[in-house]
């Protein structure tokens, strides 16, 4: 089981912004403030963080790296990436089925870290 996740961000109070409207979207709030960043949580699910990079090195993204957020229906995962989107984000990956179930958006914050929001069968 995952207890938390995290992304880096180069300029944190413009990622704390980001997050802080997207996040809300699917009832995640901050739960803890960090030196560094900051966790939010939700009511069920592991805690994501938006930080800073520990080491103080320039943050970068990976390639394969992603974070996956599972939604309630595909009208959330339409909104969540619309919501993404306007924030500053770029597209991915528009919202579609992707097969057995699976519906799915993708897109990159502003820092570049990909992102999924999702959900399963219906």
């Amino acid at each position: 089981m995952i207890g938390y996740t995290t992304i880096g961000a180069a300029d944190i109070g413009r990622a704390l912004e980001f997050y802080d409207a997207f996040l809300a979207e699917l009832g995640g709030k901050r739960v803890m403030e960090l030196s560094h960043g900051q966790l939010y949580g939700f009511a069920q699910g592991p805690l994501f963080g938006v930080t800073k990079p520990y080491d103080g090195q320039t943050q970068n993204c990976g390639n394969g790296n992603m974070i996956a957020l599972r939604c309630s229906s595909k009208e959330k995962v339409d909104a969540l990436h619309a919501k993404a989107l306007s924030l500053g984000g770029k597209d991915e990956g528009a919202p579609g089925d992707r097969g057995g179930g699976f519906y799915g958006a993708y897109f990159r914050d502003l820092d570049g870290n990909k992102l999924c929001v999702f959900t399963m069968g219906g």
